[in-house]
C-alpha cells in the first residue's frame, strides 16, 4: 500500500502543470462553496442579531379597519391587564425638527408609554423613562437615544436639559443606554467606515403628547404587548387576538397580530435555505471539476500503457494496477480541495477587512469538512472508471503499444 502510494504521488508529480490544470476546477469549486456559504452565513447572522437585539418575547398588533370607532389611549390603557401580559405600549411615529443651542436637526419621534421600554428590553444610562403620569399630563417630556443626546448636546448624560421640538420645548428626563435599540434603528445598515456610519436619531414621548405635534396620531393604530410567560408567546397571542376580535366585531381582517419570535424563526429558516441554495450551486464547480480528473486520468492511463503492460509482465495484478491509478485521483482531488480551503480563508479574511464592521465572515468548519469529503469521493467516483480501464488492459496489448 505503501509503495503504492508513493508511485501514485510520483505519477502526480511528474506533470506538475498538467496535475495544477487538473486541480484548478477542484480549488474554484471548494472555494467558492466555502465563500458563498460563509457569507450567506454571516449575513444570516448578522440580520438574525439586529432582530434579537429588538427582543423576542413581544407581539406587535397594527389596527388595519377601526370599523368607525377607533381606539382611543384611555381605552387601551385598560384593555390589556390580563394575566397572559407582562406589559402593553402602543407607538406612534412622527417626525420633527429638534433644536438645542445651534445645533438643530430632524429626528424620529415615538409617542409611547413606560412599558414600551420593558417590552423592548431597553435600559437606561442617565435619568428614567415614561411614567403614567406623564400619559396622563400631557408631559412635555423626552427620552432620547444615547446617540440623539450626543448629537444634540456633545454629551450622553443630558437629564434636565431642554430641547426644542418643533418650536415646543420638551425636558429631557432620560437617556437610553448605547445598546438599547428601537425597531427602525435596529433594521439601519452601518457602513464599514465608522466615520460615515448613519446616526439614527430618536427620542421617546408621552404618546398623548404626540398628538400635539403630529395631527395623524389622534387614535391607537399600533402596538406592542409582552407575554407574562417568557418561555412561550403562545398565551398571549390567543389572548390578544381574542380581545381585539371582541372589539372589532369578529372581524379578523379589521387587524394583524405579527409574534417577533416567529419572524426570527423565518429568517433563520430563510438562511438557511440561502446557504443550501448557495451550497448546491457552488458544488456544481465540484462535479465539474471531477469530470477534469477523470479526462485526465484517461490521457494518463493512454500515455502509460506500455508502462501498466510492464508492470503486469513483472507481477502486478489488476487490483495493485487498478489502486494506484484510484489515488491518483484521489490525491489530486483532495489537493485541490486543500489549496481551495487554503483560498478561501485568504479571501474571507479579505472580505472581512473590507467589510468592517457591517457583517462578520468566517469559515464555516462543517463546509470545509464537508468539502474534504466531497472532494475525497468526487475523486474516487471520476477514479473509478479510468483506474478500472488500465486494470484491464491485456499485457500483450499494452506491451505492443506504441502510442
Amino acid at each position: 500500500m505503501i509503495q503504492t502510494g508513493k508511485m501514485a504521488w510520483d505519477a502526480v508529480c511528474a506533470n506538475k502543470m498538467r496535475t495544477f490544470l487538473t486541480m484548478l476546477g477542484i480549488i474554484i469549486g471548494v472555494a467558492a462553496l466555502i465563500i458563498l456559504v460563509s457569507i450567506a452565513d454571516g449575513a444570516g447572522d448578522s440580520v438574525s442579531s439586529q432582530i434579537s437585539q429588538m427582543g423576542s418575547n413581544y407581539l406587535s398588533a397594527r389596527i388595519l379597519d377601526n370599523k368607525e370607532n377607533p381606539l382611543k389611549l384611555e381605552e387601551f390603557l385598560g384593555l390589556f391587564t390580563q394575566d397572559e401580559f407582562a406589559e402593553a405600549a402602543p407607538v406612534g411615529r412622527a417626525s420633527v425638527t429638534g433644536k438645542s443651542g445651534y445645533t438643530s436637526s430632524s429626528l424620529n419621534v415615538y409617542g409611547t408609554s413606560g412599558g414600551y421600554f420593558a417590552i423592548m428590553g431597553m435600559e437606561v444610562y442617565a435619568g428614567r423613562v415614561l411614567k403614567n403620569t406623564d400619559l396622563q399630563n400631557r408631559s412635555y417630556v423626552i427620552v432620547l437615544s444615547y446617540d440623539t443626546a450626543v448629537e444634540f448636546f456633545g454629551r450622553a448624560d443630558v437629564t434636565g436639559e431642554s430641547l426644542s421640538l418643533d418650536g415646543k420645548p420638551f425636558q429631557v428626563v432620560g437617556v437610553l443606554s448605547e445598546e438599547s435599540v428601537s425597531p427602525s434603528s435596529a433594521m439601519t445598515v452601518k457602513s464599514s467606515d465608522d466615520s460615515s456610519e448613519t446616526v439614527v436619531l430618536e427620542g421617546y414621548i408621552p404618546y398623548a403628547t404626540l398628538g400635539q405635534l403630529a395631527d395623524n396620531v389622534l387614535e391607537v393604530s399600533q402596538f406592542y404587548v409582552s407575554s407574562a410567560d417568557e418561555s412561550s408567546m403562545e398565551p398571549a397571542e390567543l389572548k390578544l387576538e381574542e380581545i381585539l376580535l371582541e372589539r372589532f366585531a369578529d372581524d379578523e381582517d379589521a387587524f394583524s397580530i405579527q409574534n417577533q419570535s416567529d419572524v426570527m424563526e423565518a429568517m433563520e429558516q430563510a438562511g438557511n435555505t440561502m446557504s443550501m441554495m448557495l451550497g448546491g450551486i457552488a458544488a456544481i464547480s465540484l462535479l465539474v471539476g471531477g469530470i477534469g480528473i477523470m479526462n485526465i486520468m484517461l490521457v494518463s492511463v493512454t500515455e502509460r500503457t506500455r508502462e501498466i503492460g510492464i508492470r503486469k509482465a513483472i507481477g502486478a495484478g489488476k487490483g495493485s494496477i487498478m489502486l494506484q491509478f484510484l489515488m491518483e485521483a484521489v490525491i489530486v482531488s483532495l489537493s485541490g480541495c486543500l489549496a481551495g480551503i487554503v483560498v478561501s480563508k485568504i479571501s474571507l479574511l479579505v472580505l472581512g477587512k473590507i467589510m468592517g464592521s457591517a457583517f462578520s465572515v468566517s469559515m464555516n468548519g462543517r463546509v470545509a469538512l464537508l468539502s474534504v469529503a466531497f472532494s475525497g469521493l468526487i475523486g474516487i467516483l471520476f477514479g473509478l472508471y479510468p483506474a478500472n480501464k488500465a486494470a484491464n488492459k491485456k499485457p500483450i496489448d499494452a506491451l505492443r503499444y506504441s502510442g
